[in-house]
């Protein structure tokens, strides 16, 4: 049996027919919106909302940030577009341009917005916005050269896309909506147990919350302690990261540390290690202050600080009180430093008790491991999802 040509490897097995190659401008309507003059009080803040490409993330936009009249629709080249209308960052900052949402409201747009509305005949929105959100980088890099890369209307107009018949279309936007509700879910549960943990600790930390020994009695007082006082005070060394391998291998095992901002600050894994289960804090960069409890053995580089211990100082309880004061000792003139003889002066605290600290470190952990097991399993349905995109559309 001959395979039939513009048809994808993933496919629901009551569908057929080949696909269809067409503009995006033969089966929707592309426009964009414009801003009311902001010298006219009386054209903002009123009852329609008003979209920049602020918004525009891989979403449905439910409200705005800001509001024009009846007078600013009339008097400028904004548009009232339908809830299902589909929008696309034209330009903006950064990652911004080739973003796409889809409106779940009516709403007016700003001039950077190119507004896409299906013809419902011919095509559905929600297939059309999974279709145009798995091609974000393609769609970049079709922007207008030049001293600015923008996309435009004609440059949308233009754009392929290959469709099927409506049914299919529902069917595949129906299926995909779900895993991108199982995205959401999950994302939700990591940012509430992310703002649980930051309430837990607020109480820790004030000490409204306070822990009991194994016998149910209250445990000593708190001191004022210098970090100084309670740990070694050094640094990692200079490493290069021709060195370092991107991945874990018996031959590069330890994780190495330095000052990037992504992956916790994991570089990379090498084959030696300088400290274990020690806290560090980046020095030097955007990141300065970030302050972290590293368990096992690592590396990590010169731009790191290293606090020891081997009293028991060293763990996640105290790594996190330091964490959300270190920041206001850090230096802004020029390049964001917290040196070792400034994080050496800062006062904490803490329990005089390690059995209460490894108490309340344990229950950090805990919660630190649920965080940590959501956002696994928003990176593997991430990963998921972008090979159904593969898969499902030509």
């Amino acid at each position: 049996m001959e395979k039939l040509k513009n048809t994808p490897t993933l496919r629901f097995p009551e569908f057929k027919e080949e696909w269809e190659l067409k503009k995006l401008g033969k089966i929707a309507k592309v426009s964009s919106g414009g801003t009311p003059s902001r010298a006219k009080p009386s054209y903002w803040d009123g009852d329609i909302p008003w979209v920049s490409t602020t918004l525009i993330d891989f979403n449905t936009i439910l409200e705005s940030n800001e509001l024009i009249t009846n007078d600013g629709l009339a008097n400028s080249s904004a548009k009232l577009f339908p809830k299902g209308t589909l929008l696309m960052a034209m330009y903006g900052q950064g990652k911004t341009r080739g973003k796409v949402a889809i409106l779940g409201i009516e709403a007016t747009t700003n001039q950077a917005c190119g507004a896409i509305t299906p013809n419902n005949d011919k095509l559905n929105e929600l297939f059309l916005f999974q279709n145009l959100a798995g091609r974000y980088d393609e769609i970049r890099d079709l922007s207008n050269q030049g001293g600015q890369e923008n996309l435009s209307g004609e440059i949308i107009k233009n754009i392929l896309i290959t469709l099927p018949t409506l049914p299919e279309q529902q069917k595949i936007a129906t299926f995909l909506k779900a895993v991108d509700e199982k995205l959401q879910a999950l994302k939700q549960k990591k940012s509430f147990l992310e703002q649980y943990k930051k309430g837990v600790m607020q109480q820790i930390f004030s000490q409204e919350l306070r822990f009991k020994d194994d016998n149910g009695n209250a445990f000593a007082e708190w001191e004022e302690k210098k970090v100084k006082d309670i740990f070694v005070v050094t640094r990692g060394n200079v490493l290069s990261m021709t060195l370092v391998s991107e991945n874990q291998d018996n031959n590069n095992f330890y994780p190495v540390y330095s000052s990037q901002t992504k992956k916790n600050g994991l570089s990379g894994y090498y084959n030696t290690f300088l400290f274990e289960d020690c806290i560090t804090w980046t020095t030097d960069g955007a990141g300065a202050g970030d302050v972290n409890f590293r368990k096992g053995k690592f590396y990590c580089t010169n731009v790191c600080g290293v606090l020891k211990s081997d009293k028991g100082y060293a763990n996640v309880f105290v790594a996190e009180i330091l964490n959300s004061i270190s920041r206001k000792y850090v230096s802004y003139v020029g390049n964001p430093k917290l040196m070792n003889n400034v994080m050496a002066e800062i006062s904490i605290s803490i329990p005089t008790s390690i059995e209460e600290q490894t108490k309340i470190a344990n229950f950090l952990s805990t919660i630190d491991e649920k965080i940590n097991h959501c956002q696994a399993q928003i990176t593997s349905t991430e990963v998921w999802k972008k090979g159904l995109l593969q898969g499902m559309f030509v």
